[in-house]
C-alpha cells in the first residue's frame, strides 16, 4: 500500500513537470511579435545599430580578446555553473545569420531565442524598452556591419537536471517586465527623455548600480519603483556605487558636467572607474555623443526621492593633512597609508586629478558597503584607456603584503579622514572579500584557454 502511494506521488509528480514544461513550450513559442519587417540596409542605418550596439555594450559580453568580434565564449559564473556568451555575428551555422529581425527582436526584448527562455545574464530585462527602429537598427548592423565568424557556441557547465530551461520561462512571467518601447512620460523634459531612455534601457544601468532579490530579478527598473532603483549594489565583490542624486556615498556631489565627462572619459575631478565599470567605460560610453552623455548626466541629477538626504558639497576636514604633515602617525592605519597610499593619493587625499583619484569625499570611500574599496585594496586597479585619456595609470595589488587586519586598518583610515565618515570595517569583512575574490578568480578562468 506504501509502495503505492509513493508510485501515485510520483505520477502526480511527473505530469506535473510534464504540464510545466509544455506550458513553458508554448509560451516560449509563442513569445515575441511576428513578421517584422526589415528595413533596407543603407549606411545611415547600420551606423545607427553600430552606435547603439556600443551604448548596449554589447562588446563586454560578446567579443573576447584573442576572437573574432563578438563571437561569444566569454565565461560567465552563476549560482549553478557557468554559461557562455553567444556569437552573434552573422554566420549562418554558429551565429544569427538565419535569424529574422521577429526573431533578433525576440532574443533582445523577450528574452526568448531557438525555442526557449534566455539566461537573464543576457540584459533582456533592461532592454525591454528597446524602441523598433532602434531594434531594427541593431538587427541590420549585426547582419551587415559585422564580420562573420564561423566560430562554434560553447555548450554551457551546467548539470542536468539544472540545466533544462523551462523554469526560466517562468521566472520571466514573473519577474521580467513586459517588453514595451520607451516612451516619455506626458510632458517630461526632452533631454531627460533621452537620458532615461539610456539609463533604464540599452544603457542597462540597474542591472548592475539596482539591488536584487532573493529571486534575482532588480528590485526596481525605473523609478517608479521607488528608492531602491540605482541605489547601489554589490556585483563580482565591488559595490556598484548609488547613482543618485543625494548624501554621501552617492552621486549627489558631482555636477552635470563631471558626470558626462566620466561617461566620455573614465575620470573626472571627483573619481575614476574601476571595476567593470572600466569595462563599461571602454567598450561603451566613452563613444556616447556629447548630448547623450548630457542627457544621461541631468537624467541621474534628477533621480532623489523627497525622503532622500539632499546632496551636498563635501567639506574637507584637514586634520589629518596636518597630523600626517607634522609627522604624527599615531591613528590607526595612518603609519600603512603613508606607506603604501600616500605616494599617489597624497597625505592630503586629494590625489592627482585623471591620473590617481582623490580619496577625500570620494562617494566610493564614503558608501555604506566598503566592499570596493576593500576589493581595489586587495586586487589593485587600472584606469580604463579611451580616445581621450589614453595615459594609463595602475595601482598595484597589496593582498600579498597586508594582512587583513592591515588592510581593515588603512580602509578604515581612508573612511575617517579629511572629512569623509563611514562605518567601520573589520577584519573579518576583509577575509571574506579576500576568499571570495580567489574564489572568483578561480571560476572565471575558462578551461582550454
Amino acid at each position: 500500500m506504501k509502495g503505492k502511494a509513493v508510485l501515485t506521488v510520483v505520477a502526480i509528480g511527473l505530469a506535473g513537470t510534464l504540464l510545466a514544461m509544455g506550458v513553458a513550450h508554448i509560451s516560449d513559442s509563442s513569445a515575441g511579435e511576428k513578421n517584422l519587417v526589415a528595413p533596407a540596409a543603407t549606411p545611415a542605418i547600420i551606423a545607427r545599430g553600430a552606435y547603439l550596439a556600443r551604448l548596449g555594450d554589447c562588446a563586454a559580453c560578446h567579443s573576447i580578446p584573442g576572437k573574432p568580434a563578438y563571437s561569444g565564449g566569454l565565461r560567465m559564473a552563476i549560482p549553478i555553473g557557468a554559461i557562455y556568451t553567444s556569437n552573434i555575428t552573422p554566420d549562418s551555422n554558429n551565429g544569427i545569420g538565419r535569424m529574422s529581425l521577429s526573431d533578433f527582436d525576440r532574443a533582445l526584448r523577450f528574452g526568448v531565442a531557438e525555442g526557449h527562455s534566455l539566461y537573464p545574464a543576457m540584459p533582456f530585462t533592461s532592454y525591454y524598452n528597446t524602441r523598433p527602429d532602434d531594434v531594427a537598427a541593431l538587427y541590420t548592423y549585426f547582419k551587415y556591419g559585422v564580420p562573420a565568424a564561423a566560430v562554434p557556441n560553447r555548450p554551457n557547465d551546467i548539470v542536468f537536471p539544472l540545466s533544462m530551461r523551462w523554469p526560466l520561462t517562468f521566472w520571466r512571467w514573473f519577474f521580467a517586465p513586459s517588453p514595451k518601447p520607451f516612451a516619455a512620460s506626458p510632458g517630461m523634459d526632452p533631454q531627460l527623455a533621452q537620458g532615461a531612455y539610456f539609463v533604464e534601457g540599452l544603457g542597462h544601468c540597474g542591472e548592475c548600480h539596482t539591488p536584487r532579490a532573493v529571486t534575482m530579478q532588480v528590485e526596481a527598473t525605473t523609478p517608479a519603483g521607488g528608492a531602491a532603483f540605482l541605489s547601489g549594489a554589490v556585483i563580482e565583490n565591488y559595490f556598484a556605487p548609488s547613482l543618485r542624486n543625494s548624501g554621501p556615498g552617492t552621486l549627489g556631489a558631482w555636477s552635470e558636467e563631471e558626470l558626462a565627462q566620466f561617461l566620455e572619459t573614465g575620470a573626472n575631478a571627483q573619481g575614476i572607474a574601476f571595476g567593470s565599470m572600466s569595462d563599461v567605460i571602454i567598450h561603451s560610453t566613452q563613444y556616447m555623443t556629447p548630448a547623450d552623455a548630457l542627457a544621461t548626466a541631468k537624467y541621474l541629477k534628477s533621480l532623489r526621492n523627497p525622503d532622500e538626504a539632499p546632496a551636498t558639497r563635501f567639506s574637507y576636514d584637514a586634520t589629518e593633512h596636518l597630523a600626517l604633515k607634522n609627522g604624527d602617525a599615531g591613528k590607526s592605519g595612518a603609519m600603512i597609508y603613508l606607506n603604501n597610499c600616500a605616494a599617489c593619493h597624497r597625505p592630503d587625499g586629494v590625489g592627482y586629478e585623471r591620473a590617481f583619484p582623490g580619496l577625500a569625499g570620494n562617494p566610493v570611500v564614503q558608501a555604506g558597503n566598503p566592499q570596493s574599496l576593500i576589493s581595489i585594496v586587495l586586487e589593485g586597479s587600472q584606469t580604463p584607456r579611451t580616445a581621450r585619456t589614453p595615459a594609463q595609470f595602475t595601482m598595484p595589488r597589496f593582498a600579498w603584503r597586508l594582512s587583513d587586519k592591515d588592510v581593515a586598518d588603512v580602509v578604515n583610515f581612508i573612511r575617517t579622514s579629511w572629512g569623509n565618515n563611514a562605518s567601520p570595517v573589520s577584519p573579518a569583512e576583509v577575509a571574506g572579500t579576500r576568499e571570495s575574490l580567489q574564489r572568483r578568480q578561480a571560476s572565471t578562468k575558462t578551461p582550454g584557454q
